[in-house]
């Protein structure tokens, strides 16, 4: 699966941005689409998450002010990022995981990344 990330961009604290993430290829109908952030020197970290049933999940950190939705038809999830903060600042990464058991194999794909700056 190829995941086209988009959005990322500089921003003031307490400013919005939108990111879109648009998967391709042989897309499984079951699966959980993702926004996770890395920062130089850290650990990648999931920020948020949302599977094509709607369950969602969000890091403590952004409870409150981001919103993961997806378009399941588009093959596109996004994530809403409000009351942005200068921690907020990284690279954006999208993840796509699902499991195939036709073929018992599990796929992990990362998009290429979006860099989000927020200004104090």
């Amino acid at each position: 699966v190829q995941l086209q990330a988009s959005g990322g961009g500089l921003v003031q604290a307490g400013g919005s941005l939108i990111l879109t993430c648009a998967a391709s290829g042989s897309i499984l109908s079951v699966n959980l689409m993702a926004w996770y952030r890395q920062v130089p020197g850290k650990e990648r970290e999931l920020v948020a998450g949302m599977t094509t049933g709607g369950v969602t999940t969000y890091a403590d950190s952004v409870k409150g002010r981001f919103t993961i939705s997806r378009d399941n038809a588009k093959n596109t999830v996004y994530l809403q990022m409000n009351s942005l903060k200068p921690e907020d600042t990284a690279v954006y990464y999208c993840n796509y995981i699902t499991y195939d058991v036709a073929d018992d194999r599990s796929y992990n794909d990362w998009g290429q990344g979006t860099q989000v700056t927020v200004s104090s």
